[in-house]
């Protein structure tokens, strides 16, 4: 992994972990994640547009395929992050997704992608493993919505392999630019999701009117970390790339149970240390 790579990864795992914490502050759901797939959209098209990015870009059947196929597995992704939320411990939901998600994504990129991880690689792999059971064991065992916050977890796993994987083509073999092709990704996801904002637009207006700076947080910010993850992408195989995105998932970790006071810090704290070495001894493999 090239220095600037490393740091890329490294700024978005920081954006990652703080607009997840205004999502969870904000409450989330469908029509939240609606609002600021438009306020992202809004933000960045301009971007886009001043860049010349759509003139860079061979107009045909598969790109148009692909720029719609990561616009609906984000949306997926987004759903059902933050209905995990509504469940859930932040420090519980977000570090079983992004614990699982770049184990699948590695897996994902030996068998599709032919990317071959060295030993450390998999030794890293179950430091993943280990961190991702240890803080799921720590929330509350006679809430029962401990069980949905995990599934829901691993559910956003999933979709994150599934994106990033998609994406990682998108950008190294199609060789479409970040900044649009993020942008495009987000206008798909706003488009989707216009039904639910339309039928539950009162309470559109009132996430609006309690949570303006949460939506446009968010709207931003995550456009912005995951623009810096796709020019990684570009010259970085995905079993790096995945596993040291994770690096936010201490991050939020600390957040969740440091400002939301969420509680169980110290063991959260051993486990998703235990995920970051898990992370390292992948990047360094």
């Amino acid at each position: 992994m090239t220095l600037s790579a490393f740091v890329l990864i490294l700024t978005a795992a920081f954006i990652h972990a703080s607009w997840n914490l205004l999502a969870k502050r904000a409450g989330g759901g469908a029509p939240f994640v609606w609002a600021a797939a438009v306020a992202g959209t809004l933000l960045f098209l301009p971007i886009s547009i001043a860049l010349g990015t759509f003139q860079q870009v061979n107009w045909n059947g598969q790109t148009v395929v692909f720029l719609a196929g990561s616009g609906l597995l984000q949306t997926l992704y987004f759903i059902t992050l933050q209905r995990g939320y509504k469940v859930g411990d932040l420090s519980l939901v977000y570090p079983v997704a992004r614990g699982t998600g770049p184990l699948l994504a590695t897996l994902g990129a030996i068998i599709l992608l032919g990317e071959r991880p060295a030993p450390l690689g998999v030794v890293g792999a179950g430091l993943v493993v280990a961190g991702v059971f240890a803080i799921s064991a720590t929330a509350p065992r006679t809430n029962a919505s401990r069980q949905s916050a995990i599934l829901y977890g691993l559910l956003t796993g999933m979709f994150i392999a599934s994106y990033t994987l998609w994406d990682k083509v998108a950008v190294s073999a199609l060789l479409l630019p970040p900044v649009l092709y993020d942008t495009i990704s987000v206008a798909v996801r706003a488009s989707l999701l216009t039904p639910i904002g339309v039928r539950h637009w009162p309470e559109v207006r009132t996430l609006w009117r309690d949570h303006k700076w949460e939506i446009v947080g968010v709207g931003c910010l995550s456009e912005f970390g995951y623009i810096l993850v796709l020019t990684a992408l570009k010259t970085t195989p995905v079993i790096y790339v995945a596993p040291m995105r994770e690096i936010s998932i201490l991050i939020g970790t600390v957040m969740g149970a440091r400002l939301l006071a969420e509680g169980h810090l110290r063991q959260r704290l051993i486990a998703a240390s235990a995920i970051l070495l898990g992370v390292v001894a992948i990047a360094f493999s």
